[in-house]
């Protein structure tokens, strides 16, 4: 199936039911249905035609879901864009997969001018809201939506690419992660199986929609029918809170840094949403410190730590009934999935021993946009000669019974001492460390030991001083592991999906001598 036919199936089975809550708008089904085919015509009037790139520049809101189903309606590619992002990045992206159009909102229109002057493909763009004088030229998204031209059939089948997703750029120029509708379906219908999805349930979203993990609680709810309560950020958290109880939402998808907000609040009392089943957790392993307080928040609500990467979007799930056992794994791959680890010279290793983890399954992206360098060096021959299997990048452990246990990534290995030091495993004994809401490790250059292991906190405790974080890590990792020094922050800087940036904290480290 392709990804639109997500929504016209459940359009067609319950018409009336609300799929979409936002801020200022309620839309069932049939609404949401009706909204992106209009859009859809008024854009293939316009010459967006199949195959064509299609940029999604917006926040959270309804709009940016009609728009996403709109453009694969029309048979072109969707490629959602983090409303934060600054022009001239905005503008390689259009550059670089040249975009034929760019839908925004009347508040970003003038970063998107700006990239727009840069990028020659771009023919036309729509804006949500009032008109603006940055895009004087550009479609009204309201007029749009009142076209009645029929809809043109495109021929599109679900082998065709679907969706550009950008990475973040953490090792360079973003790269577009290149997913065909058949790699999206077998993505959402894995994970709304092991998660054990309904139609009845109710998911809230705060994480951008230009984030895979946010974008699929989208897709996901409309494929299953089921109702998404979409929020802009969790900013003000008591808000949310106060949301989920009025509209009985039964999932949350959250980060680590949302669940060091979560653990942060004084008043919040265990049983607070006692319609809530589940709550899932990825972009970075969630310490077992903070899984432990999670559950006694939420007793009875099932959390699921998961472990993915945009290149596949997901790999890996710990069954919730594990956790007592081993909550510092990420699990088992996730259903019609297989992922191993494997040396240096791609032959799989032993339990205990550390390698790469590879991925093998029909979520595998089909590459990277025009980048045959990088593509040959993630996407390897695979089991069969036909296909092509992904090496992650990260390093992983297995134990006897099959469970993986996040190492770290290549690059992100301290070598201190003669030793190698994975910054994940001294973060989970920071974590643990009372007065401490949020850590990152960092290697320092250093002439005698290498590198030496430099902790960056938030406290949340301001009482709490490096001698006893350095004490508490002494009792708790081997020595050549403790850090040598620890810097208090007032925050940590984050990706623009609200994942601690270790490549940021390290040049924050740089910058300051």
């Amino acid at each position: 199936m392709r990804v639109e036919g997500f929504l016209r199936a459940s359009a067609s089975r319950n018409a009336g039911k609300l799929a979409l809550v936002t801020a200022n708008k309620r839309m069932s089904y049939a609404a949401l249905d009706m909204a992106s085919d209009r859009l859809a015509a008024a854009l293939a009037g316009q010459g967006v035609a199949r195959g064509d790139r299609v940029i999604v520049f917006m926040e959270n809101g309804w709009e940016a879901v009609v728009s996403i189903f709109a453009i694969l309606k029309a048979g072109a590619v969707f490629s959602p864009i983090n409303p934060s992002t600054k022009a001239d990045k905005l503008a390689y992206v259009l550059r670089n997969c040249r975009a034929r159009a760019v839908l925004t909102q009347a508040k970003l229109a003038g970063i998107a001018a700006e990239a727009i002057a840069d990028a020659p493909s771009v023919a036309f763009s729509v804006v949500a809201g009032k008109p603006s004088a940055a895009l004087p030229d550009a479609l009204s998204f309201a007029d749009c939506l009142a076209c009645t031209a029929p809809l043109p059939d495109h021929q599109g089948i679900d082998v065709d690419l679907a969706m550009l997703i950008y990475t973040s750029g953490s090792t360079g120029r973003p790269k577009g992660v290149m997913m065909t509708h058949r790699n999206i379906e077998a993505a959402a219908t894995s994970i709304t199986t092991y998660v054990e999805n309904r139609s009845d349930d109710i998911i809230l979203n705060v994480l951008p929609l230009a984030f895979d993990y946010g974008l699929y609680q989208m897709l996901m709810a409309v494929k299953l029918g089921a109702t998404l309560v979409l929020e802009k950020s969790f900013a003000f958290p008591q808000a949310i809170f106060d949301l989920m109880r009025k509209e009985k939402v039964t999932g949350l998808p959250l980060v680590p840094t949302m669940a060091a907000l979560i653990l942060q609040m004084k008043d919040l009392a265990p049983g607070s949403f006692p319609s809530l089943r589940y709550i899932t957790n990825t972009a970075a392993a969630l310490p077992p410190a903070h899984i432990a307080r999670l559950r006694e928040l939420f007793p009875g609500v099932r959390l699921y730590s998961m472990y993915g990467l945009t290149e596949c979007k997901r790999c890996t799930y710990l069954p919730p009934e594990q956790l007592d056992r081993r909550s510092d794994s990420v699990g088992i791959a996730i259903p019609n999935t297989e992922a191993y680890i494997v040396d240096d010279d791609g032959k799989r290793v032993k339990p205990g021993e550390i390698g790469e983890l590879v991925i093998r399954g029909p979520h595998v992206m089909q590459g990277y946009w025009e980048d045959e360098v990088a593509t040959a060096r993630a996407l390897r021959p695979g089991y069969n000669p036909w296909e092509k299997v992904l090496h992650t990048g990260d390093l992983f452990r297995c134990d006897e019974e099959g469970f993986l246990y996040f190492v770290g990534r290549k690059d992100d290995i301290i070598k201190t001492r003669g030793e190698k030091v994975a910054p994940k495993e001294v973060e989970a004994v920071l974590h643990a460390c009372p007065g401490i809401a949020e850590a990152v490790v960092v290697g320092v250059a250093d002439p005698i030991l290498g590198q030496a292991i430099r902790a960056i906190v938030v406290a949340s405790d301001p009482t709490l001083g490096e001698r006893e974080v350095i004490r508490h890590c002494a009792q708790n990792l081997e020595d050549f592991m403790v850090p040598k020094a620890v810097e208090f922050r007032q925050s940590l800087p984050k990706t623009d999906t609200g994942k601690i940036s270790r490549r940021l904290a390290a040049a924050s480290l740089e910058a300051a001598e």
